[in-house]
């Protein structure tokens, strides 16, 4: 059944495209053999079922508009090729477990070619289980297993003896038909790889690994079928590549002594997509002088060197300016293929000093944001996911920044080798060994003024407290310190001898449950993350003294019930995740009050006010949090929660705290849970439109007295719309009878979940997903 959908899918393409469009589309992408392959492959084959993708291989790809992006190349290219997958994925073959080399030289699109394969929607409901292991330079099978275990249970692997795991990843593979892609395989012994295919056996026919790597020889090893040899754009369509990423205007392309530039440009780069979209992004907006200077001078002295597709990259790394380089050589910490969090890595530059403050920008952070967006525009990041904020580097330009980095930074790969007596920034991994003593050799590196963890969720063995007091006492210089995930159940109190330290990251460990009251000494701290310390139940009384603390990340203490007193005065505060007030009048005298939000309108990003319901003097309270003064925040989240405040107390207070606490007109999400008034305040029902005109997402949750919604539907830019556990409301908008298509006009997701007496809601003329939960009203015409 999966063959014959695939098969179909290829021929709708063939028959789409045309002789010449395939020609022309091949041309451009280099992906004329693997077009080819689709004719050859469906030539005898039928399938009608109708398939709007294939609008998107319309020869209009021919003038694509990359203007230094290239999203649209890359997505175009990659859905032929995996289309062409589809097919080889499913052809027959005699083992039960067959084996798949993608071959080519850095930089060709082995791995998206991978990537494309493994998120296919078809390939995903053929597989019972798919795994992903990025292996690069160390052929580890223990590693290689843990990683599969991980994948496939997604979880950490509970066993630790080799044997155990073994045990452990048969009885998750064996008898299902399974997706293995191994990434970046460099060298490997046969005996070894033997090694590891007879654990891979077990699963049912069909079962398939494809092997990314640079070798022949490694495919020569490993695979079961001939390998399929990715080869480098030919000179046209690499000419085409680069115009498309250098040039601003269509006569540029056109004009003829830059395409002749262009062609002897290209002639180096080897047909590989990356050199040329990195010299491409370089190029951009320069003169016909500087081209013909690039060629002449430059592009002929990487020329004569040996690895010619690196020194092409390192062009490129030597035209940033220095603040961008220093930043660059930072990220050779991470391990290939690691997934890196924009927000980290921006944070971790502030702490480092690498940010230089400007006049054009008050805050370092949108600086720091500059300099991100600087290096993934000229191809030194890629797979950035916007939602998310991650992006990956690609192997050669990770290659590219260990290269520059030098003896600077430094992976401790391995904990019996020494750190050089000049390195200043060491990552550490699942294989290094803190827990165990630090080795004398370390020492010399007593100026060290990075920590770096780069281990996954599942790599944790306990840290002890005697092990940190002896990296606090080697290492007093450090500047970051990274500990998340480590499984750390106490800080020492000596972690205030670290005096220069601006970077402090806790996160992941669930057993932390305080932090000690030396920690407040840290006068330099920046960044404080306890993200995920499900345990911690306070944070110190005189946090205040952490004068320059910049980030403090919450999220998900679960057990954390208020903020220390005081939380006001760290005027310095950009990144605030969580305001929680003290929900008991026992805690009221420790805790923070709203009116210390005051001062904090340098606050940026996300923040969420939790326990609203314990507010006693609601009208003072509410005007002095200042959210109006916030022009920075672009998401908002207020909560009432539970409190033991007297509801005769408060009166009518919900509607007149909310009042209030009205936010800035750039606000692009508000949440409101838990909200106990019946109408929402004049500011939200009377102009919302010009109170928070940017808004692109709204959910009301637990505002189960609320008959009424303030005009949502008027709001231009709402995308996604939230109705929860309203048990009272009955129309989204007051005028229900209206029909208008001036409603909701932008609206893309609606989500209505338990309102029982809601009965209708005006149209949504651009509305993509619904979704319906829970009791409605047996009236209602949703």
């Amino acid at each position: 059944m999966a063959e014959a959908v695939i098969v179909g899918i290829a021929g709708k393409i063939v028959a789409y495209l045309g002789p010449q469009a395939l020609e022309n589309v091949g041309k451009l992408w280099g992906v004329k053999q693997e077009l080819e392959v689709l004719k050859d492959g469906v030539s005898t084959l039928q399938q009608d079922r109708p398939m709007h993708v294939l609008e998107e291989f319309n020869i209009e790809a021919m003038r694509l508009e990359l203007r230094g992006h290239n999203e649209m190349m890359k997505e175009g290219e990659m859905k032929i090729r995996r289309w062409s997958w589809n097919l080889y994925l499913d052809s027959d073959v005699q083992e039960n477990v067959s084996i798949l080399p993608i071959v080519g030289i850095g930089g060709l699109g082995k791995t998206a070619l991978a990537q494309c394969v493994y998120n296919d929607n078809i390939v995903s409901k053929h597989f019972n289980l798919k795994m992903w292991v990025c292996v690069s330079d160390d052929f580890d099978i223990k590693k290689i297993v843990k990683n599969m275990i991980a994948c496939a249970k997604t979880k950490e692997p509970t066993e630790v003896a080799m044997e155990r795991l073994q045990s452990e990843l048969r009885g998750e593979i064996d008898g299902k038909r399974y997706l293995l892609i191994l990434d970046d395989v460099w060298n490997v012994e046969r005996e070894t790889w033997l090694s590891l295919k007879t654990l891979l056996l077990g699963g049912a026919g069909g079962s398939k690994i494809l092997i990314t790597t640079r070798l022949t020889s490694v495919a020569k090893i490993t695979g079961t079928a001939s390998p399929h040899l990715l080869k480098g754009l030919d000179e046209s369509a690499s000419l085409e590549l680069l115009m498309q990423m250098a040039c601003c205007k269509e006569e540029e392309i056109q004009d003829p002594d830059m395409l002749a530039i262009g062609k002897d440009i290209v002639k180096e780069c080897s047909g590989v997509p990356l050199a040329i979209r990195t010299i491409g992004s370089l190029l951009f907006k320069k003169s016909k002088h500087e081209w013909l200077q690039f060629k002449e001078k430059e592009l002929l002295d990487v020329s004569q060197r040996e690895h010619g597709i690196i020194s092409i990259l390192k062009l490129s790394y030597d035209h940033l300016p220095s603040h961008l380089k220093q930043c660059f050589a930072f990220c050779s910490l991470f391990p290939k293929d690691y997934e890196i969090k924009k927000q980290t890595l921006v944070d971790l530059w502030m702490a480092e000093g690498f940010i230089q403050p400007s006049n054009r920008s008050p805050h370092l952070e949108d600086i720091a944001h500059g300099y991100f967006m600087d290096l993934l525009w000229s191809n030194f990041f890629q797979d950035f996911q916007k939602d998310e904020e991650t992006c990956k580097m690609h192997d050669l330009m990770h290659d590219l920044a260990c290269s520059v980095a030098g003896t600077e930074c430094w992976v401790a790969w391995d904990d019996t080798k020494s750190i050089h007596e000049r390195t200043r920034h060491v990552s550490y991994g699942s294989t290094f060994d803190l827990m165990g003593e630090i080795p004398i050799s370390c020492l010399k590196a007593s100026a060290l003024r990075t920590f770096l963890s780069t281990k996954s969720h599942w790599e944790m063995e306990p840290t002890s407290e005697v092990d940190l007091r002896q990296l606090i006492q080697s290492f007093k210089r450090l500047r970051v310190l990274d500990l998340h995930e480590n499984n750390v159940e106490k800080v020492p109190r000596s972690i205030c001898k670290l005096k220069y330290l601006t970077y402090l990251d806790l996160s992941g460990n669930y057993k932390l449950k305080r932090l000690p009251k030396s920690i407040t000494r840290l006068q330099n701290l920046q960044t404080l993350n306890l993200c995920g310390c499900r345990a911690l139940e306070e944070l110190p009384r005189d946090i205040r003294k952490l004068v320059s603390l910049r980030n403090l990340d919450i999220d998900y203490c679960e057990k954390l019930s208020y903020l220390p007193r005081g939380l006001g005065q760290l005027s310095s505060l950009h990144r605030l995740t969580r305001f929680i007030l003290p929900p008991k009048k026992a805690l009221a005298k420790n805790g923070c009050e709203i009116g210390e939000l005051k001062e904090l309108n340098n606050i940026l990003g996300s923040l969420c006010i939790e326990n609203l319901g314990s507010v006693t003097d609601v009208k003072a309270e509410s005007k002095a949090a200042n959210l109006i003064g916030k022009h920075s925040l672009e998401s908002l989240e207020l909560q009432w929660g539970d409190s033991d405040i007297d509801d005769s107390v408060i009166g009518n207070g919900d509607e007149m705290l909310l009042d209030g606490l009205r936010p800035h007109s750039n606000l692009q999400k508000l949440r409101i849970k838990g909200y106990k008034g019946e109408s929402f305040p004049r500011w939200m029902t009377d102009s919302l439109v010009s109170s928070l005109p940017k808004l692109v997402e709204v959910r009301f949750v637990g505002c189960g007295t609320c008959k009424h919604l303030p005009p949502v539907g008027q709001l231009p830019h709402l995308k996604i719309l939230e109705i929860s556990s309203l048990t009272e409301l009955e129309y989204i908008e007051s005028d229900h009878s209206s029909t208008s298509a001036a409603s909701f006009p932008s609206l893309l997701e609606l989500k209505i979940y338990d309102c029982m007496k809601l009965k209708a809601m005006p149209p949504a003329p651009h509305l993509e997903r619904l979704s319906l939960a829970g009791n409605v009203s047996p009236h209602s015409n949703l």
